[in-house]
């Protein structure tokens, strides 16, 4: 697409100067008609919590109105002011804007057609007196003078170690301690909002380590930084999981992250009258397990996209002489060189069990029981992130904080209209590795509206692979291919529907993950889950994200139909995005600020 770019100081300046000065005198006046005259019919405005107390998108004048007539003299907006030089492509005007609340001050983002708004997104940077303690306001660190009643900071660290959640309650607890219950918890952190991580597993980065030997990050490093501490300029783009496991664990240390590993959460539940939790816990401290139990007024679920694995069953799998695994219990193909390896499904974890094992010289075959969206890695690095999340951006001045509002201000409504002439063009650019694809017989898509990989995972979390290697490895006949459907298993191995057999020594189930409400069920029980329903989803009405719309990620990093319920977690980008406004949330009601949501979503269930 051929850009013409405006000068700075050309027209551009006058267009978004006029249209930002209108909206706020229009704000301060609290005239709603003339705000909503800035907008164009076709409009969308998204607010990360700055005006709702809530992640929500509305669309069109109506939804503008509504939205402006609900909250406008609550909110107070003041200073809308262009950030920086306003630019202009293909007769779009676009500029950084900055502006405050009665509650906070924020970062906004305008795209002008014709002079009236097309996008604008709004979100809360920080709350006014409760900023948090960085750069000029950064804690000294000790105390000069002498002082014989000194306390250091190794002994508040250990009283407080000691204290919360026993003699003190936390304000906050987060059930899973991967890197989204470690994002969000470093947050909180800064915030001053005392928070416990509860994790199963010992360590911090175990959920990584303990998965198969030859996972790695399929995102770049420039995509994956979390708060605080970006990766050091020597970090490898794509980070070996056991490497990014202790980079987790270093994190959780420096960050001084309340972490409580080798716990389980039982139970919780909520006193509507307290305006608290009991949450009930088994602790082991390495001397056996001990009952604990929290009574935080915040409770947030930090365990990923998914829930529990989806492991199908099948006839005759009690018969199977082989070992069944599914992809979660899968530690790599050790002990399997030379024997008969049977992988159900076709997707990333698929993808990288098949060829760590057909490294090891095992006899693999892929069981493909629907389409798969396949793009190539070094073709997502250059044609979908390379301008945001890659080291040229960074030269030309797009640092994370920055790639990541870009990203945030394109609603999802639209988002796959800017997506599809990715995937259109890697579609020309590896057409010669898509046909050999197609020849060795693997059903290919590239989403129901052809919009791609992020669109996928948005709106289902699953259906696609970023090929590093395995997929040419299938092109290639190297790792055999059939297409079907399970009907049973044998004493030898798995029968399909069309009467096909293959012979197994181990059969692995890659066959995805539940919704994570699967699992938070199980914890506070299955009357509150259906209350708050389905996590994860557009309500696009595609493959596996039934309608109707919600216009925003399904119950995530927002408040819940289960007044104190949070849900945290996606891809590392997303823990580290999100986490800013859930913690600014829950820091406003840990400080009793007023926060009256707008569009609180509806409970949903269809999967």
């Amino acid at each position: 697409m051929t850009q013409t770019l405006d000068r700075p100081g050309s027209d551009v300046e006058s267009r978004v100067g006029a249209w930002v000065s209108s909206f706020q005198d229009a704000l301060s006046a609290r005239d709603v008609a003339a705000a909503v005259s800035l907008f164009a019919d076709e409009c969308y405005w998204r607010d990360l919590v700055s005006f709702t107390w809530n992640i929500a998108t509305v669309e069109g004048r109506d939804e503008v109105a509504d939205l402006l007539t609900t909250v406008l003299d609550r909110v107070d907006p003041a200073n809308f002011a262009v950030d920086g030089e306003p630019t202009s492509a293909d007769g779009v005007d676009e500029a950084w804007l900055t502006f405050e609340t009665a509650a906070g001050r924020g970062t906004g983002h305008v795209r002008l057609k014709d002079g009236k708004a097309w996008t604008l997104l709004t979100t809360l940077d920080e709350l006014k007196g409760y900023e948090e303690n960085r750069r000029e306001r950064r804690p000294f660190g000790t105390e000069h003078g002498a002082n014989p009643a000194r306390v250091t900071w190794k002994e508040t660290r250990e009283q407080e170690a000691e204290e919360l959640g026993y003699t003190r309650q936390p304000e906050v607890v987060i059930i899973g301690g991967g890197q989204g219950g470690i994002a969000l918890a470093a947050r909180l952190r800064q915030l001053g909002v005392p928070a416990i991580v509860i994790e199963r597993n010992e360590r911090p980065g175990d959920s990584w380590r303990k998965r198969y030997k030859s996972l790695a990050l399929h995102d770049p490093v420039w995509y994956d930084h979390l708060p605080y501490i970006p990766f050091p300029e020597n970090w490898p783009v794509f980070a070996p999981k056991d490497k990014l496991g202790d980079w987790l664990e270093m994190y959780t240390r420096v960050m001084e992250i309340n972490y409580w590993g080798s716990t389980a959460a039982e139970s919780a539940t909520f006193d509507e009258a307290e305006d608290r939790w009991t949450v009930t816990v088994q602790r082991d401290r390495g001397d056996g397990p001990e009952e604990v139990v929290l009574r935080p007024r915040q409770l947030v679920f930090a365990m990923g996209v998914s829930g529990k694995p989806n492991r199908p069953t099948f006839p005759g799998m009690e018969t199977f002489r082989g070992e069944i695994q599914h992809s979660s219990e899968h530690a790599g193909p050790a002990g399997y060189e030379g024997k008969k390896i049977v992988v159900i499904g076709s997707n990333n974890s698929a993808f990288d069990i098949c060829g760590a094992a057909w490294e090891v010289g095992a006899d693999v075959t892929m069981v493909q029981r629907s389409s798969t969206h396949i793009i190539k890695s070094d073709t997502l690095m250059e044609l979908g992130l390379g301008s945001l999340y890659s080291e040229q951006a960074v030269a030309n001045g797009i640092d994370t904080r920055t790639a990541d509002l870009v990203f945030a201000s394109l609603p999802y409504r639209i988002m796959a209209d800017f997506q599809r002439p990715t995937y259109d063009e890697a579609k020309v650019r590896d057409k010669e590795f898509y046909d050999k694809l197609r020849e060795a017989g693997f059903a290919l898509d590239f989403g129901d509206d052809d919009s791609g990989l992020f669109m996928k995972y948005l709106r289902r979390g699953s259906g696609y692979y970023i090929d590093v290697g395995a997929a040419q490895l299938v092109a290639d006949g190297e790792v055999k291919l059939v297409n079907g459907q399970v009907q049973e298993f044998t004493e030898t191995g798995v029968r399909l529907t069309d009467g096909t057999e293959l012979e197994a020594d181990l059969v692995v189930l890659a066959t995805g993950y539940r919704s994570m409400i699967t699992s938070v069920a199980d914890i506070i029980g299955e009357e509150m889950a259906q209350r708050v329903g389905k996590v994860w989803g557009l309500g696009s009405d595609t493959t596996k994200d039934p309608g109707p719309w919600e216009g925003e990620q399904r119950n995530m990093w927002k408040p819940t139909q289960q007044r104190n319920l949070w849900f945290h977690g996606g891809n590392l980008h997303q823990s580290r995005h999100y986490s800013l406004y859930l913690a600014l949330q829950l820091k406003a009601r840990q400080e009793g600020l007023d926060t009256p949501v707008y569009k609180l979503q509806p409970s949903h269930h269809e999967e």
